[in-house]
């Protein structure tokens, strides 16, 4: 069995739903504010109305069904786009957020199979994320939250005025997803001074290790010690400078508010395969065990690595728990455990 946990879903009743805001799907891109995705890239639609049908052909039942029997997917964990999140956007922010979960919940409860979803949550404002995680997880079925890298509209993720929300999240027993986000959309009018995409394209992983760094040096997982994490794209930077980030935690950073050593936090986070080169894959699977690992692949993105646990040396038995075992026990997935 084979379960991507990394996968967007954008619908109809998720694009043009604030004059400003959108988000719109133009023929520049998936446009939120002054800020468009992937600018420099070929137009390939003639008006908005045919760029916005292109991409909701994209995101129909059957459409990604196709995809996942391609790649042999059996089922998808989707969540909003991360240029979605909104958290720049005031009170349509927390909106747009009860949007998002009615429409990824009705998308999945059509086909419960195959599809699960990572509930959206405004944490720039941490009181009306509690509220909707809990709506989220207990009447619309996620199965955890996404959130966006590290800074929540200025409030970083080591503040303590998030503590309620980790605090619900543990009370209901689900996880975190991680995936970074572009920075740039904060920059209005002047986002074009972000230079060859580089507060996505590097920025994501930033965000993505700034949250594993942030979470354990605010202290929030000796408050919360049961609160599990998932990083998306191998940890952005995390995993590769784990050591550095080990030995430096207590000598460069007095400031820290962790009671134990960085590596004993280790067990509350997980990382998928997301990278390109096996061998890189091989460190990670190394590096972090198969225990701690997820199948994300950013689905039908812009490229396909094919299966990642290939050529990595892992026995059957690490292959399927990395496969689809441990995202089963992580999000309480609905399907027949095939993992020993």
């Amino acid at each position: 069995m084979l379960i991507d946990v990394h996968a967007h879903l954008l619908t109809k009743g998720m694009l043009n739903q604030h004059e400003f805001w959108g988000p719109f799907m133009k023929t520049q891109g998936l446009t939120v504010g002054h800020f468009s995705l992937g600018t420099k890239q070929p137009t390939k639609a003639a008006t908005d109305e045919e760029a916005e049908a292109n991409l909701l052909a994209r995101m129909t039942h059957a459409s990604r069904r196709k995809l996942m029997a391609e790649r042999g997917v059996d089922k998808l964990v989707l969540s909003t786009p991360s240029h979605a999140f909104m958290y720049w956007a005031g009170e349509f922010g927390t909106e747009y957020a009860r949007t998002c979960n009615d429409e990824l919940s009705a998308f999945c409860r059509a086909d419960p199979a195959h599809f699960d979803f990572w509930c959206h949550a405004n944490l720039a404002e941490p009181a009306a994320a509690v509220k909707e995680i809990e709506r989220a997880v207990t009447q619309l079925g996620a199965k955890g939250v996404c959130v966006g890298g590290a800074n929540f509209n200025g409030l970083e993720a080591h503040d303590e005025r998030l503590f309620p929300v980790w605090e619900k999240l543990t009370q209901l027993d689900v996880p975190i997803m991680v995936h970074g986000y572009n920075q740039s959309i904060y920059l209005g009018e002047k986002h074009t001074e972000d230079k060859f995409e580089t507060s996505s394209i590097v920025g994501d992983c930033v965000d993505e290790t700034l949250f594993f760094w942030y979470l354990i040096c605010g202290g929030a997982l000796d408050v919360f010690p049961t609160l599990k994490t998932y990083i998306t794209h191998a940890g952005g930077m995390a995993v590769f400078q784990l050591g550095r980030l080990s030995e430096l935690n207590r000598a460069m950073a007095p400031d820290t508010r962790n009671k134990r050593p960085l590596m004993d936090y280790l067990a509350n986070f997980y990382f998928d395969l997301d990278v390109h080169a096996p061998g890189l894959r091989r460190g990670v699977a190394e590096v972090v065990g198969s225990e701690r690992l997820l199948y994300g692949t950013n689905f039908g993105g812009a490229y396909d690595h094919g299966d990642l646990t290939e050529g990595l040396g892992l026995s059957v038995q690490e292959r399927e728990r990395i496969r689809s075992g441990n995202a089963i026990e992580l999000l309480k997935l609905d399907v027949p455990v095939t993992v020993a």
